[in-house]
């Protein structure tokens, strides 16, 4: 009987997690567009220590242009590369080649905006 009633509790409790983290569909690139930094990554959203970060990405015109990328005790800006929205996600296409990195939408708001990588990392922006 304690089994059947902790397996219950278990159940709901999925089922209630499961809307909390709920992904957003996208529309439109629009609902992206402009400067966004990205403050901080974690690769599970339950990580206690978030990666800090300091590039910032600008969407415009259907490009998605990554800027101050830190690499070597440098910064370098990475060439604007296509974007898309394809089935509710953000379809973002890696430079040189026709493979892209496919993100998520978790959250946003006027002034934030989470993206949940293909693979679960979390990457946490601030609208500049």
């Amino acid at each position: 009987m304690k089994k059947t009633n902790l397996a219950t509790g278990l159940l709901i409790l999925s089922v209630f997690t499961s809307a909390v983290y709920a992904d957003i569909t996208l529309q439109s690139t629009k609902e992206v567009e402009g400067t966004w930094k990205l403050e901080h990554s974690k690769n599970f959203i339950t990580d206690k220590d978030a990666v800090k970060r300091e590039d910032t990405w600008v969407f415009k015109n259907d490009k998605v242009t990554i800027l101050h990328i830190p690499r070597d005790g440098t910064y370098y800006d990475q060439p604007p590369v296509n974007y898309e929205i394809d089935d509710g996600k953000l379809k973002v296409y890696l430079v040189g080649n026709n493979r892209f990195d496919l993100f998520t939408l978790v959250d946003k708001d006027d002034k934030n905006m989470t993206l949940k990588g293909k693979f679960g990392g979390y990457y946490y922006f601030i609208k500049k």
